[in-house]
């Protein structure tokens, strides 16, 4: 049987920042693409025109999905509760899109700032943690009175030392103990630290509300070392039917590229890694 899966594409892949001027060059490429979702990479709300973007999303036929981008000035677990009203107020704005939008969730590694890796004595690692269980409480009621809920995401030991596997992901939602307090999956991610990918989707099970994906060395979908056989197994096993989404980045903005390590491009053409990769994972489904 194939999955009931729907295909999306991160607007990451093409551009950074995402912001007004990017619809009119995306929009009408991703369609035509097959793609049925653009995940807008959202790193400055007030460089986005809501309204333009619920008008293109209609216009082209595409669904939205939404992630954020979490540095240094968007950190729950800093020791200073004024980046976490910097954080709180820039999550609410990404709330609100994905609203407009109708969206369902706003997904990320919204728990701590991207690049935290450090080694650190017991007690600073739980109350970081509990800060980020506190914090993200807050964020899931800020979710729910809009209807939305909250995906959370593990990153690998490089980029966080927070969370970093389906189990870590998971204990944090059961602390969390909120209703909108939900999972996304990254495959790049889990290839680094998951022992088993499918037990690892098991684990989440109906938590699961998102996943990305690319290959081992976060690249085209089905041009590298990735166990999609795997990935399929554990889908079908929790019965997912949400959006399979590809995500890298685009090696033309220096400072985005610099912050995910891509010093070289990863595909003839970002053209041609999303369109590759579309067919790739619509065949992967089957």
């Amino acid at each position: 049987m194939p999955l009931q899966i729907k295909f999306g594409v991160s607007t990451w892949l093409f551009t950074s920042p995402f912001q007004t001027s990017s619809i009119e060059e995306l929009f009408p490429k991703i369609a035509e693409m097959g793609f049925d979702t653009v995940e807008i990479a959202i790193e400055d709300p007030a460089l986005i025109d809501g309204n333009a973007v619920k008008n293109a999303l209609n216009k082209y036929n595409l669904k939205a999905v939404v992630c954020g981008a979490f540095g240094p000035t968007r950190d729950l677990t800093n020791e200073d509760s004024a980046i976490h009203e910097i954080c709180f107020k820039y999550i609410a704005d990404c709330l609100d899109l994905c609203a407009l939008w109708d969206t369902k969730f706003f997904a990320g590694p919204m728990y701590s700032a991207v690049g935290k890796a450090r080694m650190l004595p017991p007690e600073q690692r739980k109350a970081e943690w509990d800060l980020a269980v506190k914090n993200l409480r807050k964020v899931c009621d800020m979710a729910q009175v809009r209807g939305l809920e909250i995906a959370l995401e593990p990153l690998n030991r490089f980029e966080s030392d927070l969370v970093n596997t389906a189990w870590d992901v998971m204990r944090l939602v059961d602390e969390i103990d909120h209703p909108a307090a939900k999972v996304i999956l990254d495959s790049f991610h889990m290839n680094i630290e998951e022992p088993n990918i499918e037990e690892a989707i098991k684990l989440v099970g109906h938590k699961l509300i998102h996943i990305q994906v690319a290959e081992n060395y976060r690249g085209t979908p089905g041009s590298g070392q990735t166990n999609w056989a795997a990935y399929r197994r554990g889908l079908e096993t929790i019965n997912y039917k949400g959006t399979v989404s590809i995500e890298s980045f685009t090696p033309d903005n220096k400072e985005l590229a610099q912050a995910v390590c891509i010093w070289h491009p990863l595909a003839l053409s970002q053209d041609k890694f999303a369109s590759e990769g579309l067919a790739f994972l619509k065949q992967w489904a089957q």
